[in-house]
């Protein structure tokens, strides 16, 4: 089964699980790293996750995909908190995190840079509004973006 089938598919099968706690999807990834496969599950919930919120999940999910048994082969299940710099994919994320400050690293550069770091003011038209200290407000369609994270300051 291929990495996008199975995404979808453990999506279908643990967001039943995370509503009845009322925990939020950020993200599946089911990637092959070194000669092992990870299946990682990434939720929040307000207030932030704890590792018995992390347990209670990958118990739930761990006996869902035993009994169905879709992926065939071996992996390592994870589930865990997005962290501080969480990634922001969903239309909600954009919206969720407006006045944070992100990170946006990009295909191609744009301002001769290739990240960008601003406060998010939005996306509108699928293109993702950023006040740059600066260069001020700037937009970036999400098909040039690799990721968007919000940023971590110390």
């Amino acid at each position: 089964m291929g990495q996008n089938r199975v995404e979808i598919l453990v999506e279908e099968l643990v967001l039943p699980i995370l509503d009845k706690e009322n925990y939020e999807l950020v993200d599946v990834e089911f990637k092959k790293e070194g000669p092992h496969r990870y299946l990682r599950i990434f939720i929040d919930k307000t207030g932030g996750i704890t590792l018995d919120d992390c347990q209670n999940v990958s118990e739930a999910l761990s006996e869902r995909l035993d009994e169905l048994d879709p992926i065939e082969e071996n992996y390592f299940l994870e589930v865990s908190s997005p962290g501080l710099d969480r990634p922001l994919k969903k239309e909600s994320d954009f919206e969720k995190f407006k006045g944070e400050i992100v990170e946006v690293k990009l295909y191609e550069p744009l301002m001769g840079q290739k990240v960008l770091e601003g406060e998010l003011l939005g996306l509108v038209d699928n293109k993702i509004q950023l006040d740059i200290k600066n260069a001020g407000l700037i937009e970036i369609p999400r098909d040039k973006v690799a990721m968007t994270r919000l940023a971590i300051k110390f």
